[in-house]
């Protein structure tokens, strides 16, 4: 006999429910969502949908409601979930043929397949069990308002806590997350176990006290956030489990914070289908500070970061990522950081893949972020200045000296401890070893780069006609024989009417190429030759930037030039790629941050970027599988794929030629830049190469 079924499904109400988790509905809870225009401006901003688990037509119809959601219908007449849909059928985990439970109409049971049609059942049987699709309702948060309220939230059970996060309208959100309880001042974190209570986990946590953090600053900062399209039931995950990418933020190791909203994970994690981390780590002098006592060994920054390494790796299958595919990546001093992770013992096996952007090294202000101190040279760069202004030179505990103090005054000495040192646990050698194969590192992936003019940032703007006088003022590059860049030839300075801007050319590319770019293309170069990564490491340079709005030092000079037709700039027109300005592309943050677009290439490039990193953290290629584009309708990285062809990777057999991506619209294979400027400066290309 015919059932009939009399559902409401066009009136939205609001329901009364507790906290949802996937462990108490019994489902994986998955978000799958058309992020093509990487903001609520999207036409396809309401196309969302959360897939469950296999279950009865009233379980989907009751797990929906637990949500704040009811079953997903067409009547609701939001924009199309075919490529939903479609995504679901490349995954293969369903074929195209699979049903999902959808809303009834007043006369009939629905399911929607995964073509998209529609089938009636009048009737079934009532053991019959399919994947159910709920709708998304949830709403986009941005820089200043994010809604946590209990409708959305979610519990998941980790680390022997639950753990309650929140959902956006593109990702599961759980932010301040405890890795580490507080250490005692310079001594080593350590992991941090859940007591079996619950822990909200809807805002962010402390940032690591810094200069000029004040009361938004603690020494009780050791907390990560997470952003993950998938959440497994009972922390099974199985096959589904999404890759990690695990984020390190920079600033000189001084400053800086996981809380950035330029580091918020939702596009990546929505768009890229990974799961993201970003953590804090201790910073300045209570991160790095090294004596010569024989017990305060520094390094405590960077144990820190490899103990939310550790973390995730035991944690992050209940919040949907594979432990076993886990990317590092950073910029600036977080590529720093992402070199002495590869080099410490501390941390091997326990990520399969890297990417370093814009490293710094070779001589001047960049040597110790590649070269580290012993501890007698720690002592001497930091240590011993920091106790004779803190008086506590001759105390008869110097470490229990500075405990003593308030961490403010620390952070804020005009000497402070920044520097990574060879302390013998968590670094044994004065830097990566690139000379030859090891097996720590013959099973990494490694996609390393730059932008074109990284030193235009952070190399001063010194208003002199003479490029000797610019050199010998700019404080980042001291020791510098100037004669090398005026006596040469190969640092030429260019033509036009603002005399100033032209010797600030030369020094931007002296800092640039010193600080940036010889080490990083010499390690790639080395690192192909030498075997020391797994096969197939991709080398990239960024000519085309947005510079992130707070930090633009020397503006407007990193700043595409505003025109009557581009009022907020015009990228096509030349100027200078700066340090940072890869940031916004990498995260998908543009609109989110409120900025506005350029032309008509900055989205296009940005949905190109964020691609290829999530592809390469899925598989260890930045080239997107192009089944994979087209089943989710990520156009404009398949055109750039057809008109650029594939970005290739650094090959022995072409090593000179065309190492290195060129990341421009549309991008190309190119050459290693300034190679004979490197080997005049004194860091060749064959600088590790024995």
């Amino acid at each position: 006999m015919p059932f009939k079924w009399v559902v409401v499904i066009l009136t939205i109400v609001q329901l009364t429910h507790s906290i949802s988790s996937p462990n108490a509905i019994g489902s994986d809870l998955t978000i799958l969502i058309s992020n093509d225009i990487l903001g609520p401006q999207s036409p396809s901003a309401d196309s969302g949908v959360i897939l469950l688990s296999p279950r009865s037509q009233v379980s989907a119809d009751s797990a929906c409601k637990v949500l704040g959601e009811t079953l997903w219908a067409p009547e609701l007449q939001t924009a199309s979930i075919q490529s939903n849909l479609d995504y679901l059928t490349f995954e293969g985990k369903y074929s195209a043929d699979q049903q999902y439970w959808i809303a009834s109409n007043a006369t009939a049971i629905r399911a929607i397949d995964g073509k998209g049609h529609i089938s009636d059942y009048t009737t079934f049987s009532p053991g019959l069990r399919l994947p159910a699709l709920c709708t998304q309702s949830a709403p986009f948060s941005n820089i200043s308002v994010q809604d946590d309220s209990q409708r959305w939230q979610v519990t998941v059970h980790s680390n022997n806590e639950y753990i309650t996060g929140f959902r956006d309208r593109l990702s599961f959100r759980f932010l301040g997350v405890r890795y580490a309880p507080q250490p005692k001042r310079f001594t080593y974190s350590t992991p941090y176990t859940g007591t079996g209570g619950n822990v909200s986990a809807t805002s962010y946590g402390s940032q690591c006290i810094q200069a000029g953090s004040g009361s938004d600053g603690s020494e009780d900062c050791l907390f990560l956030n997470i952003w993950t399209p998938y959440l497994p039931a009972h922390g099974r995950g199985g096959e589904n489990l999404r890759p990690v990418m695990l984020w390190i933020h920079g600033g000189g190791f001084t400053s800086g914070t996981a809380n950035d909203p330029t580091f918020d994970g939702a596009n990546l994690a929505s768009r890229g289908d990974v799961v993201l981390v970003a953590m804090n780590y201790r910073l300045s002098t209570l991160g790095f500070l090294a004596l010569d006592d024989g017990v305060t060994n520094g390094n405590y920054g960077l144990a820190d970061q490899i103990n939310a390494l550790e973390w995730v790796r035991t944690n992050i299958k209940d919040f949907g990522g594979d432990p076993d595919r886990i990317t590092i990546f950073g910029q600036s001093a977080g590529a720093a950081s992402v070199r002495a992770i590869l080099a410490s013992p501390k941390a091997r096996g326990k990520y399969k893949a890297a990417i370093p952007m814009s490293n710094l090294g070779g001589g001047g202000y960049g040597t110790t972020y590649s070269s580290w101190l012993t501890i007698d040279e720690g002592m001497s760069t930091a240590g011993k200045q920091i106790l004779e202004a803190t008086n506590c030179s001759s105390a008869a505990s110097t470490v229990d000296c500075l405990r003593a103090l308030p961490a403010s005054i620390l952070q804020t000495l005009s000497t402070v401890a920044r520097y990574l040192v060879m302390d013998g646990t968590y670094l044994t050698s004065l830097g990566l070893d690139l000379t030859k194969a090891q097996d720590s590192l013959s099973d990494v992936h490694l996609l390393q780069g730059m932008m074109r003019d990284d030193g235009g940032a952070i190399s001063s703007y010194i208003q002199t006609a003479n490029v000797s006088q610019a050199i010998a003022s700019n404080a980042l590059l001291s020791g510098f024989n100037t004669s090398v860049v005026t006596e040469s030839g190969l640092f030429p300075v260019p033509e036009g009417s603002n005399a100033t801007l032209n010797v600030f050319n030369v020094t931007a590319r002296v800092a640039t190429d010193s600080l940036f770019r010889c080490i990083e293309q010499a390690a790639a170069y080395a690192g192909e030759l030498n075997n020391v990564f797994a096969p197939n490491s991709y080398f990239y340079e960024f000519t085309r930037s947005y510079q992130t709005i707070n930090w633009s030092p020397n503006a407007p000079v990193c700043e595409a030039p505003k025109t009557p037709t581009h009022p907020n700039g015009d990228p096509e027109q030349e100027y200078f790629k700066c340090h940072s300005g890869e940031l916004y592309y990498v995260f998908g943050n543009i609109l989110r941050m409120g900025y506005p677009l350029r032309d008509e290439n900055d989205l296009p490039f940005e949905q190109f970027i964020l691609d290829s990193w999530t592809s390469f953290a899925r598989s260890y290629n930045p080239n997107p599988d192009k089944g994979l584009l087209k089943a989710r309708g990520y156009n404009y990285t398949s055109l750039q794929l057809e008109i650029a062809g594939q970005w290739a990777p650094i090959s022995k057999s072409d090593i000179v030629r065309f190492p290195m991506r060129q990341l421009q619209w549309p991008s190309k294979q190119a050459a290693f830049r300034d190679v004979d400027q490197c080997a005049a400066l004194g860091w060749p290309l064959d600088l590790y190469v024995t």
